[in-house]
């Protein structure tokens, strides 16, 4: 009996990643083996393709902006060598706007992503083109077999003299139709009884016309066999001319093409459907669209377009597991199914004339992708006819779901756009009444909204924000601010503390303006690597210049600190400048560290082994995290400036500084008071015990030069300590 460790290894995904910038192809690759996969790097299109034509990967994720060849100009390189034709490309780019998508799809790419620190999501959309792709290998060799197998069989001829209506059939014909051998004689009046009366007359009619013409005849005709069994059979035939040049018959062959006309259906539907949830995809919902907006242009009336995603589903999936997460998709598809006219069938050709309202064909509900469905409302009298579609949404969504045997529930957020107040085109819409939709997740969701051009201002300052910001590394506008963290006892700086700013042009951001879109898009990650880096070097510089040896200060976010990678990213950022790993110190915010405590521990021990000291930012404003304090290790409370900046006007704040103080001492922790701006909160911080400050009394936030000039000429205060009397704090 075979043993598990003598079992062969799993074959992992081959994946081929392109991109010129070393950084993100080393987060990327690092994420995407994490995620299992084989990722074999290439740093340039020109690369790429060596690489490609010595081995064809699974899967190739190219960078669209490269020097050299581009990703779309290699996209399209590849899709022209051999065995490249159907590999999944996917697209990375930090360009969102329609022309860069049309592009991408036009130089052959499978689909596109905008480039985030989202990693799971990017392994997800990997694993999706792979499914989707093995899929359809797999039909079209299952295609190519069966045409290859019906090539030698299943097929027979036929003669048809048209004189005396003679139909000669050999029995391999009358086995495609099913007829018994010398049992009922073949006659083409028997036949055409065989084909559904729904399908007889147009039938009849295209034979009619083929013989006054004598045309050849090339059709599938769908026939009821005897036993029961429906089959389309392929008939080919060809006239035959007499001594007088009159058409004087037919000779041909038949053939039963069901299983090559069912494959080719179950294509067609792979292609325009959704395999989770059976509703229309992206491909067949913008066809859809399309046809209805022409439809709506020419009728003129309003066509409605409503854009559903699903509330806090991550949370679900990540709960429940990805299973559960299928399965609930899967019932919501169905709910949402049942507020519209829905129609499955598959429209990828010339709608045909059905009367003034064949567009009610296109009414349907459609997964766009991930948990965001679009429901197409062909015809609309006003606002309030789409705003009931999404009034019987949300109404459907508030049933509980019970998926992976547990009992829970999803609202949705419905964002509305109309035809043609709102736009003139597809794009538009979409985008509209994607901006509808964000107004309801910011107002708290399970709600829906029409779009009106309010919305749409800040929505586009946003969408501005995020796409600057995802450059603004690269151009180098990011810039570190340093304010020095004072012993007053000693009249010394004992630290500096590196608060990021944004140079946006000749305005400088502040954090407040783009540290929480930064978190929101997860740009907070590179944003802090680059940080940490960045006060490295700066360490490295003032310390040849200054002599400065003390450690620099560096604010991260929660989930820094639950990446595997985290200890090694501040190891080669201090040790590639030279220095020790203690001219870093890191800081978290009591709000995050009891966000998350559980991954954190782990890393902040990890971190202090290799001698970086851990402070506690903003400490007594978050949770009761008392208990905590002894076990992590923690160098450093920071007094949050909201207790210092009360300190000698209201007897409360020094109770609390006190005690603050206190529990440092016990705990045998250096406390430092933020935002010391008056003479008045330095002499209760230092009567109270506390001895080392940082605000603007000293020196307000500078940059790294205004620093080094302050730091050569400042002047700074020394304070004896002394008692503090009751009638000194009040």
């Amino acid at each position: 009996m075979t043993s598990p460790t003598d079992l062969p290894p799993p074959v992992l995904p081959r994946v081929l990643l392109v991109d010129d910038d070393e950084v993100n192809l080393l987060l990327t690759s690092t994420a995407l083996r994490q995620r299992g996969f084989d990722v074999t790097e290439a740093t340039s299109g020109e690369e790429a393709l060596a690489l490609l034509a010595r081995r064809t990967p699974e899967i190739v994720v190219l960078d669209a902006q490269m020097p050299g060849l581009d990703g779309f100009e290699t996209c399209a390189a590849l899709r022209g060598m051999p065995g490249l034709a159907t590999v999944p490309v996917l697209m990375l780019t930090g360009l969102d706007d329609d022309a860069s998508v049309a592009r991408a799809y036009r130089a052959g790419a499978t689909d596109f992503f905008v480039k985030s620190a989202q990693w799971s999501l990017l392994a997800e959309r990997l694993n999706f083109l792979l499914r989707s792709s093995r899929t359809y290998v797999e039909l079209e060799r299952s295609k190519a077999k069966l045409a290859r197998a019906q090539d030698l069989a299943r097929m027979g001829s036929f003669d048809w003299r048209r004189r005396d209506g003679v139909l000669a059939m050999q029995p391999e014909a009358q086995r495609v139709f099913g007829l018994p051998a010398g049992g009922v004689r073949a006659s083409l009046r028997l036949l055409l009884r065989m084909v559904p009366p729904d399908e007889r007359p147009p039938f009849v009619r295209m034979l009619r016309e083929r013989l006054r013409a004598s045309a050849p005849i090339a059709c599938d005709v769908t026939i009821d066999q005897y036993d029961g069994h429906r089959r389309v059979i392929h008939v080919e035939a060809e006239p035959e001319f007499g001594e007088q040049g009159h058409c004087s018959g037919y000779t041909g062959i038949v053939q039963d093409v069901t299983d090559r006309r069912a494959a080719e259906d179950r294509i067609r539907h792979l292609a325009n459907f959704d395999t989770l949830t059976g509703l229309p995809n992206r491909h067949q919902l913008i066809w859809r669209a399309e046809r209805a907006l022409e439809q709506a242009r020419r009728l003129q009336h309003r066509f409605a377009l409503l854009l559903i995603d699903l509330d806090r589903f991550k949370v679900i999936n990540d709960t429940l597991g990805h299973a559960s997460g299928d399965e609930l998709l899967r019932q919501v598809a169905l709910r949402l199914r049942s507020c519209v006219r829905h129609t499955d069938q598959v429209l990828d050709g010339v709608l045909e004339a059905a009367g003034a309202r064949s567009h009610r064909a296109l009414e349907a509900v459609g997964r766009l992708g991930g948990d965001e469905f679009v429901a197409l409302l062909p015809e609309v009298g006003s606002d309030a006819d789409a705003e009931r579609v999404a009034e019987r949404v949300l109404e459907v969504m508030r049933e509980p779901v019970v998926v992976g045997g547990q009992e829970c529930f999803v609202t949705a957020s419905v964002g509305v756009a109309l035809y043609p107040r709102d736009g003139e085109s597809v794009v538009d819409l979409l985008r509209n009444a994607d901006v509808a939709m964000y107004s309801i997740k910011d107002q708290g969701r399970n709600g829906a909204a029409v779009y009106c051009p309010a919305l749409a201002g800040s929505g586009r300052d946003k969408l501005e924000r995020e796409t600057a910001l995802h450059k603004a590394i690269e151009r180098e506008e990011l810039v570190l601010h340093y304010q020095p963290q004072v012993d007053v006892r000693v009249g010394q700086v004992i630290g500096a503390e590196a608060l990021m700013r944004w140079q946006r042009g000749s305005v400088l951001v502040p954090p407040k303006d783009f540290i929480p879109l930064a978190e929101e898009t997860g740009l907070i990650v590179p944003l802090s690597e680059w940080a940490m880096r960045e006060a490295a070097r700066q360490a490295r510089q003032w310390r040849h210049r200054l002599a400065f040896e003390r450690p620099i200060s560096v604010n991260l976010p929660s989930h820094m600190f639950s990446r595997s990678d985290l200890v090694e990213q501040l190891h080669e950022a201090v040790t590639s400048q030279g220095l020790p790993h203690g001219m870093l110190r890191i800081e978290i915010t009591e709000d995050n560290l009891m966000k998350d405590l559980r991954s954190v521990i782990p890393t902040l021990h990890r971190l202090n082994e290799i001698g970086v000291e851990i402070s506690i930012d903003d400490f007594g404003t978050g949770y009761s995290s008392m208990s905590y304090l002894t076990t992590l290790p923690i160098a450093e409370l920071k007094i949050d400036r909201s207790f210092v900046r009360d300190l000698g006007v209201t007897p409360q704040s020094p109770a609390i500084v006190s005690a603050i103080i206190a529990l440092s001492r016990a705990l045998g922790l250096r406390v430092v008071a933020e935002g010391v701006e008056m003479l008045r909160q330095l002499d209760v911080l230092q009567r109270l015990g506390c001895h080392v400050m940082q605000g603007f009394m000293f020196c307000r936030p500078v940059a790294a030069e205004d620093f080094e000039r302050w730091y050569r000429t400042a002047e700074l205060p020394r304070v004896e300590a002394g008692p503090l009397l009751d009638s000194q704090v009040a």
